[in-house]
């Protein structure tokens, strides 16, 4: 049984391993259990000031009086494991701890002998800073050994202000959980504020096709005290509309190109919740460089080719995407150069275009039968409201298509938020979410300079939050999205991953013992990296209160 004491040991400098102003070490009483990202406290006199310093654990070591290891094999008479000791050898159980604030301002070392003890949930609070919060947003709860556990917020201007903006997780496929801790933020959000919007990219299978349906299970999570300490509601997210790739000659799934099964795609209809997007070529051929995002282009040739088309008479005489397809292999014949650009040039083109095209996204005109559901999700995101939450399905597109559906979105947002639209301010949203897993794709850190999806994202992270453009997302590898995409999210979140990911040089900052415990973070377990924490913390979150996941 873990005994729970007040005071735990006393603070321990020697010659090799003295007291800082950054850290300290102390030994432990031989019953008390104690861990990494728990918070200790000392107090100590220095003038007329009396201070208490809070640390946070980084490493728990224990040593005994035997010089090597070798000296503890023999004791054990040469290796007999049933062997007892006559005599225990002295050891003890010490610990190194990281300064993360004092009271008084004092920044002197912790003397030798001043006794160490654990902290209460008040003292969480003010060791993290969270004592003076204006603005909170539920973050997770923080637990410690001893017991303690303390709800954590975030300071909302930080994660949806002028103060900083965006957010990113990274961990492995399914135990990292970063969607869950994802929608649990946006959650959070939706029942805290009534004036942003929500975009959320369902990239894989249907986790994200049923967010306002309440999980199976949701008695069980109920009962999860969590939801209380945290002041949220454990319920689905509300208003939300469904957007799926058109399918032609599907009637049986509502023309939807999608995982969902057909019973709940025919219930989203029947609810007026279920909408399918197209792409047509008098309001979309503009849109094709977002075809090329990725295609690494060193002689500018696709750009060429592109701009060519938006100036070219003979091409905007066209009026659908069969006559686009026709006048590209007429500028494929032998001896023909269109537009000073190489034949060749061309039928690379035309061959990407060809295996693009070829997809029922792509449609003449827009359909007036409701049987079809059509819809451009441009004009759709043009007309969002205030709390209201669409999800886009890609899940089942082609890479290029989702990067092509994708860049359309987050320009779509772009002219709502600069301006292109006779809406008001007043009626606007003040800020607009998006997220989007498998970011790697769409700001790959090999990306090519010139990728138009890459500077849409580039726009929105470095300039957006002023003006209410916000990023949530995640990936399986930090280390695979471009530096300046992730260098401009105030919050950083990571799940479970692997020891080959933390040797790389985007966690060189993080202490060995927190990499380590990144390979070992069970679900619902994530370290969160936030401008108003003073460190790194170790937090929990419950489980989605919305129906996610898989469908058998």
């Amino acid at each position: 049984m873990t005994i729970k004491k007040s005071k735990i040991g006393k603070v321990s400098a020697t010659e090799k391993d003295p007291s800082t102003c950054n850290s300290f070490t102390f030994w432990l009483d031989k019953d008390i259990e104690i861990r990494p990202f728990d918070i200790v406290k000392t107090s100590f006199s220095i003038g007329d000031k009396t201070s208490t310093t809070f640390g946070l654990i980084q490493e728990i070591i224990h040593i005994t009086d035997a010089p090597t290891h070798l000296t503890n094999y023999v004791s054990s008479d040469f290796g007999d494991v049933e062997t007892k000791y006559a005599t225990d050898r002295l050891g003890l159980t010490y610990v190194k701890a990281d300064v993360i604030h004092n009271t008084e301002n004092v920044f002197m070392p912790c003397p030798d002998g001043s006794i160490v003890e654990f902290v209460n949930a008040d003292e969480v609070r003010i060791a993290l800073g969270l004592d003076k919060v204006k603005d909170p947003l539920p973050a997770g709860v923080f637990r410690m050994s001893n017991n303690i556990h303390v709800p954590i917020t975030y300071n909302r201007s930080f994660v949806l202000g002028q103060d900083g903006a965006h957010m990113n997780i990274s961990g492995i496929s399914g135990l990292a959980t970063k969607t869950s801790y994802a929608m649990f933020v946006l959650n959070a959000i939706q029942q805290t504020t009534s004036d942003v919007a929500f975009i959320l990219f369902n990239v894989k299978g249907d986790d994200l096709l049923r967010i306002d349906e309440y999980a199976p299970n949701i008695e069980k999570i109920k009962k999860d005290s969590t939801w209380k300490d945290l002041n949220l509601e454990p319920k689905p997210f509300s208003d939300v509309k469904y957007y799926y790739p058109f399918l032609g000659d599907s009637p049986e799934t509502e023309y939807a190109f999608t995982p969902l099964n057909k019973k709940t795609l025919k219930e989203q209809a029947n609810r007026g919740k279920l909408k399918t997007y197209i792409y047509t070529y008098e309001e979309d051929k503009r849109k094709l460089e977002m075809m090329f995002a990725n295609i690494d282009d060193p002689n500018y040739t696709m750009e060429s080719i592109i701009a060519h088309i938006d100036n070219d008479f003979e091409f905007n005489k066209l009026t659908n995407w069969q006559e686009f397809k026709d006048h590209l292999r007429s500028c494929c014949m032998s001896g023909k150069q269109t537009g000073n650009i190489p034949v060749q040039s061309w039928r690379k083109f035309s061959r990407l275009m060809d295996r693009a095209l070829n997809n029922s996204l792509f449609q003449n005109i827009k359909s007036l039968s409701s049987n079809y559901h059509h819809s451009h999700l441009y004009d759709e995101i043009l007309a969002i409201q205030k709390n209201e939450v669409k999800v886009i399905d890609i899940s089942k597109l082609e890479e290029h298509m989702q990067c092509f559906v994708f860049g359309d979105v987050i320009q779509a947002v772009k002219d709502l938020k600069f301006g292109q639209t006779e809406r008001t301010e007043e009626e606007l949203p003040k800020k607009i979410i998006i997220f989007v897993d498998e970011l790697n794709k769409y700001a790959p850190a090999n990306a090519p300079k010139a990728s138009p999806l890459l500077q849409g994202i580039l726009d929105i992270t470095e300039r957006g939050r002023s003006q209410g453009i916000i990023l949530f997302s995640a990936e399986q590898f930090r280390s695979a999205v471009h530096d300046r995409v992730k260098g401009n999210c105030s919050t950083n979140v990571y799940g479970r991953t692997n020891g080959i990911e933390t040797s790389k040089a985007d966690y060189k900052v993080i202490p060995q013992t927190f990499k380590y415990m990144m390979t070992s973070l069970k679900q619902g377990c994530l370290l969160v990296e936030h401008p108003t924490f003073r460190s790194i913390l170790r937090l929990e979150f419950p489980e989605p209160a919305y129906y996610h996941g898989m469908e058998e």
